[in-house]
This record gives structure tokens, C-alpha cells and sequence, in this order.
């Protein structure tokens, strides 16, 4: 798996958010390469345990954002947020279960780029309503 890189198209102009998008994505980086140096089962899952947690703290930040400051689409945000959440969990449940196997890894790079997505259209908007407000 290769490694993600945090972009300009990244990037929401809001400072907060794109520090937590920097951290979330160096701890992507972190369990990829715990998976794929074959790193200890505990490395790897205080890695997930991490990753879970910090989704968790950063998705939580971003709505009370939006809800301190009107943004217009909060409630599918939130969806997302909460959808894209227990998805996650379920894949590093599977990961941690069965250890980090091509198609568990195949299905976290996906929800990831998933994410990456998310990031380069929605949480873009979200900067861009921030700066505005």
C-alpha cells in the first residue's frame, strides 16, 4: 500500500481542520506501515485503536464547528461522519481479528480514499463557509 500524502487539494484553509486532516492521515500512514513491516499485533493495534479514537475527536470538532457557525449542511455531514465511523470500525475490527490480510488492507485503503474524497469536496466547502463567516 502506498502511503498518503497531505496536499494542497487537501488543504480547507481552515488552519484547525487541516492540522487534525494532517494528523489523521499520518496516522493512516502509521497502521499501512505497522501492516506491511509486519509489526507486532500491539503496534498495529494501538495504531487502530488510535485512529478509531482520533476520527472519533476530529469528526466530533468539525460538527461543533458547523453548528457554531450555521453551516447549511450540517445533517448530511454528519451522516457521512457517522456512517464513514462504524465502517471504519468494522474494517480495523477485521483487521485486528484476523491480522492485516490483503483484502482487510484492500477494504481500509478504499474507506480511506473514501475520506480523501470527503476531504477534497465537503470539508472543502466547510473551510471555505468558515473563512467566509
Amino acid at each position: 500500500m502506498s502511503r498518503y500524502e497531505f496536499t494542497k487539494k487537501l488543504e480547507t484553509g481552515n488552519a484547525v481542520i487541516d492540522g487534525e486532516h494532517r494528523e489523521l492521515i499520518e496516522a493512516v500512514n502509521k497502521l499501512l506501515d505497522a501492516c506491511s513491516l509486519g509489526k507486532g499485533r500491539a503496534y498495529m493495534d494501538e495504531t487502530i485503536k488510535f485512529l478509531n479514537n482520533y476520527v472519533d475527536k476530529h469528526f466530533t470538532h468539525e460538527e461543533q464547528l458547523q453548528r457554531q457557525s450555521g453551516y447549511p449542511n450540517h445533517t448530511a455531514h454528519r451522516a457521512f461522519h457517522e456512517q464513514y465511523k462504524k465502517t471504519l470500525k468494522e474494517i480495523t475490527s477485521q483487521i485486528s481479528a484476523a491480522g492485516p490480510t490483503i483484502a482487510e488492507l484492500g477494504k481500509l485503503n478504499g474507506h480511506i480514499s473514501v475520506l480523501i474524497s470527503h476531504i477534497t469536496t465537503e470539508d472543502r466547502k466547510l473551510g471555505a463557509f468558515l473563512n467566509k463567516a
